[in-house]
């Protein structure tokens, strides 16, 4: 029914339209941790999920992303009081302790952490919501929300749900969660849970990129988390170059570029268990009237090579307007049934 609507088709148009164009993407997901609790292992923790029917989300298990739990915290301080005071342990020469520091090689930084500040104005904090329709048909709504924090690092949200029509019929609670480093926006944790009618599905991607690999995590659930009854889950990992982004940070990447009409950039992208090799086509200028007024945007087409999701999808389209915010005022795919959109109602 929806762009490559198989368990999916609210969050996961506005993923769907969004993700391709992002600068280098990967449809895989981040993390820079590896751990042996129960939300590395595809069970990220029942209230994770978006509460049905409600929309809330808890992030208890999403503490992970900003440095560990409280074990890693205890376990650090215990370490740190077994270890001697610089006073209690022989004295060295100053000119040996000198010898040293000047002998000793630095250790060098991974290519990532070479990469320039994103500065963009959106950094400092920003809310857009959207209507999805299908034709004259308004199915639901969704929202994309950025938060810096204070340690050089942002969170990305994204909400999606059904109106309370379909709703009834066909409940949908989907999030997305993403925390990146502000450094070219590279991504530490990409967590996704979708509640979509009788579908419950979470997936982790941590990215190692010292070790040259993304993490995957994806479990699918026979009823609501609460019972955690798992109908299949599968742990993996994904060779990567380092300079791999998640679907989210891929989409607010492409913000940040030139976007010249008539280039095409090519990136590398992570989906599922592969690497793809994502193209961003910039086709043009156009003026959109809206219900927020007249914006002059950019249309960018993404096209995924090879044998990934978006060959079946239909084509996708964004439209971003044409200053240095890039704000996406509409998203569009074109299926045989006509077109699915997702409009810009809401600007914070």
């Amino acid at each position: 029914m929806f762009c490559g609507f198989k368990k999916s088709f609210l969050l996961g148009v506005i993923l769907l339209l969004a993700v391709p164009f992002a600068g280098h993407a990967v449809f895989a997901q981040s993390g820079l941790m590896v751990s042996t609790d129960s939300c590395s292992k595809g069970r990220l923790g029942e209230s994770a999920f978006v509460t049905a029917g409600q929309g809330q989300i808890s992030l208890d298990c999403w503490s992970l992303s900003r440095g560990g739990s409280k074990d890693s915290s205890s376990s650090s301080a215990q370490s740190q009081s077994a270890v001697q005071p610089l006073s209690a342990a022989p004295s060295l020469p100053k000119a040996a302790l000198e010898a040293q520091s000047d002998t000793a090689p630095a250790k060098p930084l991974s290519k990532w952490q070479m990469l320039p500040e994103v500065s963009a104005p959106w950094m400092k904090g920003e809310r857009l919501e959207y209507e999805l329709s299908w034709g004259i048909i308004t199915a639901g709504y969704a929202s994309l929300e950025v938060r810096p924090l204070k340690d050089g690092r942002t969170e990305f949200l994204t909400l999606g749900t059904g109106n309370k029509t379909i709703n009834k019929f066909y409940p949908v609670y989907d999030t997305v969660y993403t925390l990146v480093h502000n450094k070219g926006l590279m991504t530490d944790v990409f967590r996704k849970s979708l509640h979509e009618g009788t579908f419950h599905n979470k997936s982790l991607i941590r990215f190692d990129r010292n070790a040259k690999k993304a993490l995957l995590s994806d479990t699918v659930f026979k009823d609501p988390v609460k019972l955690h009854r798992v109908k299949r889950s599968a742990d993996t990992s994904v060779a990567i170059d380092g300079l791999e982004h998640s679907i989210m940070s891929a989409f607010y990447l492409v913000r940040t570029m030139p976007l010249k009409v008539g280039e095409t950039s090519r990136f590398s992208a992570v989906s599922g268990k592969k690497r793809y090799e994502l193209k961003v086509i910039t086709h043009g200028r156009e003026t959109l009237d809206t219900d927020l007024g007249r914006f002059k945007t950019v249309k960018v087409e993404p096209v995924l090579d090879g044998d990934g999701i978006f060959n079946s999808s239909g084509r996708i389209f964004i439209w971003f307007t044409d200053d240095e915010k890039r704000i996406p005022v509409l998203m569009q795919c074109e299926i045989k049934l006509g077109s699915i959109k997702a409009k810009l109602i809401k600007v914070e």
